[in-house]
């Protein structure tokens, strides 16, 4: 009897929240996955960590300055080390890699995202801001080279999985359920004073630090609309956001003749993991199991766009089109990470992202490279607001 052949996976962005949990899917199911690439920004010490345990191929370090570090504590094993953001983007095309797992955070996805779907590579999303940037140069260049793109945040999951078998039925709407993170109850008054530690506690799921406030500002759920446009052909006007507190119930498909299909599950980032790096197989996971006698009342509420204005900015720029969401993303980065500096107040980050929304230039058909510049120009303009 042949031995299977294991899926080879590249994790860019291992030492991250999706990272770190994606390893210990491979580690439940060393059987079926190997790891090919692994890939850091900062946290050397981690990589190292997961190399020596994992043994890839190849690791890669975005800070060049870690470089050296890196491949003296590697220097007794056969990995080869390179450094720098473009060596990701290299890296991702070697021929063995099978799957490539996006879980970098920010715009920093975007460029080997683009490398990985030229080169052909099964690529499993978790990196949102790579839609929301570059969603229709990247919807473009998927279709072009016939790359499959599995979601792996759990709301695209549990679409992509309400999807499965409905060949060509047309989408009436789809339903993105949202957790309203822990101020939904807030006043504005209240978020006025909202400190970084009460925003970085989400109530149901364990993310990293900048999804947690993302998610907490409602940004996440206006990023995972966007990304819902261009993952399921769809208008913004056939995506519904509900928030949903219980997050059992993590998306919703409702079809033409009324019918509705939802996936629902314990909040685990692991089961969407598992299932975009097992596709088409469903594996047997060591996971707590839903008991509906725990959660025998489901809640639904319509978001509060008024108070929070982040998931109407996203609305509005996916509407609009063009550089706008690459806009919108690259003021949400600056001011979540002067929020997280405790440079500016919660309800100042919307602020700035509106003004930043209207004073960078427009431009209704980019290319990449228009991309690049729109990004850097929000990022200085959002950068003098603070």
């Amino acid at each position: 009897m042949t031995e299977k052949k294991r899926k080879q996976i590249a994790i860019l962005g291992s030492t991250g929240s999706i990272g770190t949990q994606a390893l210990q899917v491979i580690k439940e199911h060393a059987d079926t996955f190997e790891v090919y690439v692994l890939t850091a920004n900062n946290q050397v010490d981690l990589l190292i960590a997961q190399a020596r345990e994992f043994l890839p191929e190849i690791v890669v370090i975005a800070n060049e300055d870690k470089y050296l570090y890196l491949k003296e504590a590697l220097q007794d094993l056969p990995i080869k080390v390179y450094a720098g953001e473009d060596a990701i983007s290299q890296v991702v095309q070697f021929e063995p890699i099978d799957i490539v797992l996006t879980a970098m955070v920010g715009y920093s996805g975007l460029k080997p995202t683009i490398s990985a779907i030229k080169a052909g590579k099964v690529i499993a999303l978790s990196n949102k801001e790579t839609l929301v940037v570059g969603g229709e140069l990247i919807a473009k260049l998927a279709l072009e080279n016939k790359t499959p793109i599995i979601p792996v945040d759990s709301e695209h999951s549990a679409i992509y999985q309400c999807l499965i078998g409905e060949l060509d039925n047309p989408i009436e709407k789809i339903i993105l359920t949202a957790s309203g993170g822990p101020f939904r109850t807030y006043s504005n008054e209240q978020l006025r004073h909202v400190t970084k530690h009460q925003a970085l506690k989400h109530p149901n799921w364990d993310m990293g630090a900048k999804v947690t406030i993302d998610s907490a500002s409602m940004m996440n759920k206006g990023f995972e609309m966007i990304e819902a446009k261009w993952l399921f052909d769809v208008e913004p006007e056939q995506i519904e956001v509900i928030v949903h507190p219980q997050s059992i119930i993590h998306s919703m498909v409702q079809f033409q003749d009324s019918s509705i299909k939802a996936q629902l599950g314990l909040p685990d980032m692991r089961l969407p993991i598992q299932y975009a790096l097992a596709y088409p197989e469903r594996l047997h996971a060591s996971f707590e199991r839903l008991d509906f006698m725990k959660y025998s009342s489901l809640t639904f509420e319509t978001p509060d766009m008024e108070k929070f204005r982040n998931l109407a900015f996203a609305y509005e720029a996916i509407r609009k089109g063009g550089n706008m969401p690459c806009i919108l993303n690259a003021a949400n980065e600056i001011v979540v990470a002067a929020f997280l500096q405790e440079k500016i107040g919660f309800l100042q980050m919307s602020d700035i992202i509106e003004q930043t929304m209207h004073e960078v230039g427009f431009i209704a058909s980019p290319k990449y490279e228009d991309y690049v510049q729109t990004d850097a120009e929000a990022r200085v303009k959002a950068t003098e607001k603070l």
